[in-house]
């Protein structure tokens, strides 16, 4: 009888524990629009469990609420790379465990061990990507080739800026010939003044889902960023994208799992399933982005694996400059502007 029942009891916590697996979620923070549907779905089927996907605007916001709850309620988090040195020295990330994620082999080294996270103890690349210019050619036949056109009276309220604070000083700052990563006030000051004389242009900011005011008529021209580019190009052929020739904002999207989270082994898991070639090629397929392997671009049709818009080329790469992380003494300058700028 003993045996009998210890029996039941096994039983009973087995299957308590499946329903347990089966149950769990995998809590996404990301960007609108930003992970592949048909991979997200295959990674519910594989392992028996939800996605349950939040998205943010932009990086302030998912550090202002990542902060708020002390690197809690997530499991994964995608932030920029110059926000995650500052994320990791306050606690808010955990180390990752590389054993966990094999996949991680196929990354582009040039990706690897950058500034922002030397030894990639709390992040591993997702994306990396270009900031420029768009404009609707049927409209603006004469087009655009320099951040500089934005500030001409001609686009008066046609202009969109990507509502991101380094995005658009990047761009200011490369204007007027400085670094995206200058820590001088003066510099970043003179960057605000060249902001505050193109407002009369400006339509909107928009970091959701910036090619849509381009396909919908609202903006005729103004910032994009590349995969966005390719998104609305798909419906909007007519939508140009351009390498300015000031220098492109680059940029690195990364995988990180927050200090407080719940289910560290299934987000390792889920970083690890986004390494595999075919998810590779999909984030490629879906989003109009540069995925961090080669090996998934090996297996993208010859339009989108030479694709420029996608891909820029090394000239382009060459002329641009990658944001990096300024120390909380300079973000505190850049905010401060930003805050004028935006009020």
């Amino acid at each position: 009888m003993k045996t009998f029942i210890k029996g039941l009891v096994l039983a009973a916590t087995i299957g308590s524990a499946q329903v347990s697996a089966e149950m769990q979620t995998l809590n996404v923070y990301a960007w609108g629009g930003y992970l592949p549907e048909v991979s997200l779905k295959k990674f519910e089927e594989q392992e028996g469990v939800t996605v349950n996907y939040s998205t943010f605007e932009n990086n302030e916001s998912m550090y202002t609420k990542l902060k708020l709850l002390k690197g809690t309620g997530y499991d994964v988090v995608f932030a920029s790379a110059y926000f995650i040195e500052k994320m990791g020295r306050e606690g808010l990330l955990a180390e990752l465990d590389h054993n966990q994620i094999p996949n991680m082999k196929d990354a582009l080294p040039a990706l690897l061990g950058q500034a922002h996270d030397p030894e990639n103890k709390y992040s591993l690349p997702y994306i990396f990507g270009v900031t420029g210019l768009s404009y609707n050619s049927a409209a603006l036949p004469e087009g655009v080739t320099r951040w500089a056109d934005l500030w001409d009276k001609k686009y008066a309220q046609q202009v969109m800026l990507i509502d991101d604070i380094r995005d658009v000083f990047g761009m200011a700052l490369k204007l007027n010939g400085y670094s995206i990563n200058t820590k001088n006030e003066k510099e970043i000051e003179k960057a605000y003044q060249s902001l505050v004389e193109l407002k009369d242009n400006v339509l909107l900011y928009n970091s959701d889902a910036p090619h849509v005011p381009y396909v919908s008529g609202e903006a005729s021209v103004g910032m994009q960023w590349n995969g966005n580019a390719y998104q609305g190009q798909v419906d909007m052929p007519e939508l140009k994208f351009v390498f300015p020739k000031e220098g492109s904002v680059l940029w690195m999207d990364n995988f990180t799992i927050p200090s407080g989270s719940e289910h560290k082994a299934l987000a390792h898991k889920f970083i690890n399933f986004m390494y595999q070639a075919d998810n590779q090629a999909e984030i490629v397929n879906s989003l109009g982005y540069a995925s961090a392997t080669t090996t998934g671009r090996a297996l993208l049709p010859d339009e989108l694996k030479n694709n420029t818009t996608i891909f820029p080329t090394d000239e382009d790469i060459a002329n641009g400059e990658f944001i990096n992380d300024v120390g909380p003494e300079a973000l505190a300058i850049y905010e401060k502007y930003w805050q004028r700028l935006r009020n």
